[in-house]
């Protein structure tokens, strides 16, 4: 398994402004569509889940499809709108 580096940033600023990299805008999500977006977010990543290199990192800078996707399940299970597991 490739070893990632430890990432020692602040991430919270993504509840503020948008991501560069994915254009995900959580401030801009009305809340009463939070559920319907998470449902749909999850969609998404099941035909991923099933690819044979989903747990594969490309490389020692970026996480698997897998680790992205626990990531994902993660954020939506913090969120301060309820919408723990």
């Amino acid at each position: 398994m490739v070893r990632i580096a430890p990432d020692t940033k602040d991430w919270t600023w993504v509840l503020r402004r948008a991501c560069p990299e994915c254009g995900h805008d959580a401030a801009a999500v009305p809340r009463e569509r939070l559920g319907w977006e998470i449902r749909a977010n999850a969609e998404l990543w099941a035909p991923l889940l099933t690819e044979p290199a989903a747990t594969v990192r490309p490389d020692s800078s970026t996480w698997s499809t897998a680790e992205y996707a626990c990531h994902v399940r993660d954020v939506h299970r913090s969120s301060p709108d309820g919408c723990s597991g």
